[in-house]
C-alpha cells in the first residue's frame, strides 16, 4: 500500500511499556502514513499490533469508520488480549456527529473482550485502559441515546481531567461535545470544543482529528475564520483520506473561498491525480456528497461547463441506479437556480424514478420556478399544486416514521419554504407584486428560524436572495440592499447575491 508521506511529520514509535502513565512531557508522535499523526500509548508487546491500533485511531478520528473497524480488528488477531483495541472497535459504532449509533455492534465487540463490564475492567492491562473502558461502557450503557449521549461527555470530560497529559482523550472529550446535541449545533458547546481540540492542535500540529474537530466546531458563517488553520493543516496531514480532504470544504464554503472548495473536493473524488487514495474509497462515480460540493464550488466559479459534465454523469448514474436520483435532482436544480437557462435544455429534464416526496419538493419547485420564470404559468401552477403535494407527503412520512429528529423538522420547513418561494415568484410573474412579496417575507421568516446547515445552500434559491431580487425588481433599492447583505452573511460571496447587491448599490 502506497501513501504520499508529508514532510516534517516525525516517525519515531512510542514504545510504552504495559500499564505505564503518561508523563507530563508528552512523548514523540508517532506517524500514521496519509493519515497524521498522534500520540496514544497502548499497552501491548506487539509492535505490529500497536501499529494496527494507532491507524485505526487515526481513522476513528477522521470518520472512516469501516476502515477503523478493520484496523482495530487487526490489533485483536495479533493481540487477542489488548484492551484497547476493543475499545476502539466499540468506540467505531459511534457516528456522533452524525447523530449515528450503533450499539449492538459496539457491545458485541465488547463482548468478545470479555462477557461482562466487570470482566472487562477486570482484563484491562492498565488502570488507564480500565478507565478508557468505563467510558465506553457508559456510551452503550442502558438508557436513550440522548441520556447515554450526556453520561459519556461527562464521563470523557472526568477521564481527561484524571490524565491531564493525554491529548487523545481531550479529544474524544471535545468529539463528545460536538456529538451532544443530536445533531443540532450548539455555539456554546461547541465552542467548548473548539477551545479543547485547537489547544491540542497546537501542541500537535499533524494530529489530523484535532484539525478535525476544530473545523467541525467552527464550519458555519459566523465561525469559520477560527477554522481556516485547521482546514490547511487538516489538508497536509491526512492526504490519504477522502472525508478529510472534503472536511476542509466546509470551512472554505462558509467563507466563500471557491477555489479552495473546489481544489478540496477534486482531491476527495480522486479527480486529482496528485491524491492518493485509499484502496476501495471511490469517487461516486458522478454522485455524491463531494461531487455536490464540486458541482456547487463550479458553479460558484462560473465554471459553467464544468458543472454540466459532473451533472450529465450523475444524470446518467441516476437513470440506471435510482439510488443517485437524490443527487442528480439537487445538483440540477442548483444548476437551474444558479444558471438562470430557464427555457434551455437543463430546464426540461426530469428524472427516471421520481418517488420520494423529499426529491419531489426540490424537482417541482426547480422546475415551477423555471417555467414562472420563462413565462409558462400552466406548467409553473401544476408544479405548485405538486409541490404541495409533496410536501404532505413528506409530513406523513416523518410521522409514519415516529421521528421528529432536527433533520426531519428542518426537511419540513425547507418544504414550506420551497412553497411560499414558488408561489411569490409565479405571483410575480403575474404582477401581482405585493401578495408576492407578502410570501417571499414569509419565506425569510420561516427559512431564518432553520437551524444553520452547513454546505450548499439548504433552500437552493435562499431566501433573502429570492426577496431581494423582488423588492429590486420594484425599484425599492435600500430594502433589496438589506436583504442582499443578509443573504452574503449566510452565503458568503455566493455570486446571485454579490450580483444583487451591487445592483442595489446602483451598478449596472
Amino acid at each position: 500500500m502506497k501513501h504520499r508521506v508529508q514532510s516534517g511529520l516525525a516517525v519515531t514509535l512510542v514504545l510504552v511499556a504495559a500499564g505505564a502513565p503518561l508523563s507530563a512531557q508528552q512523548p514523540t508522535a508517532v506517524e500514521v502514513p496519509g493519515l497524521g499523526a498522534l500520540v496514544f500509548p497502548v499497552s501491548t508487546a506487539s509492535p505490529v499490533a500497536r501499529s494496527a491500533f494507532l491507524r485505526g485511531a487515526m481513522l476513528l478520528h477522521l470518520f472512516h469508520y469501516d476502515e477503523a473497524v478493520a484496523a482495530f480488528r487487526s490489533a485483536e488477531r495479533l493481540d487477542p488480549g489488548m484492551t484497547m483495541a476493543f475499545w476502539g472497535e466499540a468506540m467505531a459504532s459511534n457516528y456522533g456527529v452524525w447523530d449515528e449509533q450503533f450499539p449492538d455492534s459496539a457491545r458485541a465487540a465488547l463482548a468478545r473482550f470479555a462477557p461482562t463490564a466487570a470482566a472487562r475492567a477486570a482484563k484491562a492491562r492498565s488502570q488507564r485502559e480500565r478507565d478508557y473502558l468505563a467510558t465506553v461502557e457508559v456510551l452503550y450503557g442502558a438508557g436513550s441515546k440522548p441520556h447515554r449521549d450526556t453520561l459519556y461527555a461527562a464521563a470523557m470530560a472526568k477521564l481527561s481531567q484524571q490524565y491531564p497529559a493525554d491529548d487523545e482523550a481531550k479529544l474524544f472529550h471535545a468529539l463528545a461535545l460536538l456529538s451532544l446535541n443530536q445533531g443540532v449545533r450548539d455555539t456554546a458547546t461547541y465552542r467548548r470544543a473548539y477551545l479543547i481540540a485547537n489547544d491540542v492542535l497546537r501542541r500537535q500540529p499533524a494530529h489530523s482529528g484535532a484539525a478535525h474537530y476544530v473545523i467541525h466546531a467552527t464550519d458555519d458563517p459566523d465561525h469559520a475564520g477560527a477554522g481556516l488553520a485547521a482546514a490547511r493543516s487538516l489538508a497536509r496531514s491526512a492526504p490519504a483520506a477522502d472525508h478529510a480532504q472534503h472536511m476542509t470544504s466546509h470551512i472554505f464554503m462558509a467563507r466563500g473561498m471557491w477555489q479552495d472548495l473546489v481544489a478540496a473536493n477534486q482531491r476527495a473524488t480522486h479527480t486529482d491525480a496528485s491524491g492518493h487514495a485509499m484502496p476501495g474509497m471511490t469517487s461516486g462515480k458522478g454522485c455524491g456528497h463531494y461531487n455536490s460540493w464540486l458541482h456547487y464550488g463550479y458553479l460558484s466559479l462560473g465554471r459553467t461547463a464544468m458543472a454540466t459534465a459532473l451533472l450529465q454523469q450523475c444524470q446518467r448514474r441516476a437513470s440506471s441506479d435510482s439510488a443517485f436520483t437524490g443527487d442528480a435532482i439537487a445538483m440540477w436544480s442548483r444548476q437551474l437556480l444558479d444558471t438562470e437557462a430557464w427555457a434551455g435544455p437543463d430546464a426540461m429534464w426530469r428524472p427516471t424514478t421520481l418517488t420520494d416526496p423529499f426529491d419531489r419538493q426540490t424537482w417541482y419547485f426547480a422546475h415551477g420556478y423555471a417555467a414562472a420564470k420563462r413565462g409558462d404559468s400552466a406548467t409553473a401552477a401544476a408544479d405548485l399544486k405538486a409541490l404541495r403535494q409533496a410536501n404532505a407527503e413528506a409530513a406523513a412520512l416523518i410521522v409514519r416514521r415516529g421521528n421528529s429528529s432536527p433533520e426531519d423538522r428542518a426537511d419540513a420547513q425547507r418544504g414550506a419554504v420551497l412553497e411560499l418561494e414558488l408561489d411569490g415568484v409565479i405571483r410575480l410573474a403575474r404582477h401581482d407584486t405585493f401578495a408576492a412579496q407578502q410570501r417571499l417575507r414569509r419565506a425569510v421568516l420561516l427559512s431564518d428560524s432553520i437551524p444553520y446547515a452547513f454546505g450548499p445552500p439548504f433552500v437552493d434559491k435562499p431566501a433573502h436572495e429570492l426577496l431581494g431580487e423582488a423588492l429590486l425588481a420594484t425599484g425599492r433599492r435600500d430594502e433589496a440592499a438589506r436583504e442582499f447583505a443578509r443573504a452574503l452573511h449566510e452565503t458568503p460571496n455566493r455570486p446571485l447575491a454579490l450580483r444583487g447587491a451591487a445592483r442595489a448599490a446602483g451598478a449596472k
